[in-house]
């Protein structure tokens, strides 16, 4: 499966890493990037396209081709200043979003402050996670259970409004078991099948996580 948008991972550290190589397991174009050229050497294997750059240093930056990234993912935890950098830099060079790794709640309102689209605290968010959200469209993994099987919070999409859950035999379809039905904040977990689907609602279901790509 080929993945349109363009990522670069800055920071190839252990979250990081489980970032890029869960996009590029996906088919995504990464470009991963460190300034320990030890560090780059060991993934030239792993990861297709690794650069060993200083982040901070504007002229490196630029040679990054950065300009083409759609989404930047700052995995740098070293250094405040740095990080900083990395932002201010990658929304210079006009990349779409850039989400931040953090470590305390004044480093996520600083980095908000400076630019950064999404932060992301790794105690909460596994770097596999996190790129699985970004492949998604239309649904955001809420809890893995295993390996395959994770509880995913899904959009219910303009061509399921009006139908019911009978009529769309997600089960069936996309191995999809609908658990719970969220309306706003409210979550129903008393569903009546063949009660018709509301515009703007979600479904919290138990799936198999590339099973339910078909639903991209």
């Amino acid at each position: 499966m080929s993945i349109q948008k363009t990522y670069a991972v800055l920071g190839m550290g252990r979250y990081g890493i489980a970032v890029a190589q869960e996009l590029v397991k996906s088919g995504a174009e990464v470009l991963a990037v460190d300034d320990d050229m030890n560090v780059i050497s060991s993934l030239i294997n792993v990861l297709p396209l690794c650069k060993c750059a200083d982040v901070t240093d504007a002229d490196a930056f630029e040679q990054l081709g950065m300009a083409d990234v759609d989404t930047a993912i700052i995995a740098m935890s070293n250094s405040l200043e740095a990080t900083v950098m990395a932002i201010t830099l990658c929304k210079e060079a006009g990349v779409k979003e850039v989400i931040v790794k953090c470590s305390t709640e004044m480093h996520r309102k600083i980095f908000l402050r400076v630019g950064a689209d999404r932060v992301i605290f790794p105690e909460k968010e596994s770097g596999i996670r996190l790129a699985r959200n970004l492949l998604s469209s239309g649904f955001a993994e809420m809890m893995e259970l295993s390996e395959d099987i994770s509880m995913i919070e899904l959009d219910v999409k303009d061509e399921w409004v009006g139908k019911n859950l009978v009529e769309l035999s997600l089960r069936k379809k996309y191995s999809v078991n609908v658990v719970a039905i969220k309306k706003g904040e409210a979550v129903v977990t008393e569903i009546e099948p063949t009660s018709p689907l509301e515009k703007g609602t979600k479904l919290i279901v138990i799936a198999d996580v590339q099973k339910i790509k078909r639903l991209r």
